[in-house]
């Protein structure tokens, strides 16, 4: 009997998208196999660990004991605040210094060419650099430089990344919003403009966009900040059990597969 190939569609959405793990944590369960991986900004960063071989348990501890500040190198502002080298030595560690090509499952990882306005997808080459510029929040981080092109977050173009992971070969496609614009949020720096201004243009893309996948996964994560890692484990914890919840219409579409192809 065929089996369908079934992609994944990691979105952005900064620490919210630490509900990803939660959602892959489900699958395993399931014994839902992956057959490709795309993602955008946090999702990129979930989805290329996760191919490189890395345990959702150990992932878990160490996003719980993640501190932010051991992470943020700031420089003088001219194209961002942060420089974002501590982040990508990290990407490399916990990639083990792999090429996407080289990763356990294809993976696809999207960014922005801020100049150009295009949609830019990594399928090779060094993951540190390709997760870096797909992380690259504008105004937060400065961009990344690949090929003479500056790149910036992959949520800019296009925050879940179901069409890219579609045109990877997947028969089936799964995507996971893991964004959301937080009315009547705090608004106390720079940041939380940026990155409230960033939800608002996304929602509204989304809206007039729609989602073209077989099932959408909405971990209801709104209430967290994007750049806040606290509440690390609720935040897990949303996305393992909006997964189950969405269980019965994934292995119905796979059902459906299976029978239109037997």
């Amino acid at each position: 009997m065929a089996e369908p190939k079934i992609g994944l569609a990691l979105g952005a959405g900064g620490a919210r998208g630490l509900a990803h793990l939660g959602v892959l944590k489900v699958f395993e369960q399931e014994k839902i196999p992956i057959s490709y991986i795309a993602g955008s900004s946090i999702g990129a960063i979930v989805g290329s660990f996760y191919a490189a071989g890395q345990k959702i348990e150990q992932l878990e501890k160490f996003s719980i004991a993640f501190k932010r500040k051991y992470f943020l190198d700031f420089t003088v502002p001219k194209l961002g605040f942060i420089a974002g080298n501590r982040l990508k030595d990290f990407i490399r560690i916990f990639s083990y210094n792999k090429n996407i090509e080289d990763l356990h499952i294809p993976v696809a990882i999207v960014a922005t060419d801020i100049e150009t306005g295009e949609k830019v997808v990594f399928r090779k080459g060094p993951v540190a650099d390709a997760v870096r510029a797909s992380i690259a929040i504008p105004g937060i981080f400065t961009p990344e430089k690949i090929d003479g092109r500056m790149l910036v977050d992959g949520g800019v173009v296009d925050r879940v990344p179901v069409s890219v992971v579609k045109e990877m070969g997947a028969d089936i496609v799964i995507g996971v919003d893991v964004a959301g614009f937080k009315k009547n949020a705090q608004i106390q720096s720079i940041y939380d403009i940026i990155l409230q201004s960033i939800d608002i243009m996304q929602m509204e893309i989304v809206r007039n966009r729609g989602y073209k996948s077989d099932v959408i996964i909405q971990p209801p994560v709104q209430m967290f900040s994007s750049y806040s890692f606290t509440n690390v484990e609720e935040i897990i914890q949303l996305g393992e059990k909006e997964a189950k919840k969405r269980m019965k219409d994934i292995h119905s579409v796979i059902k459906k597969w299976k029978e239109s192809k037997n």
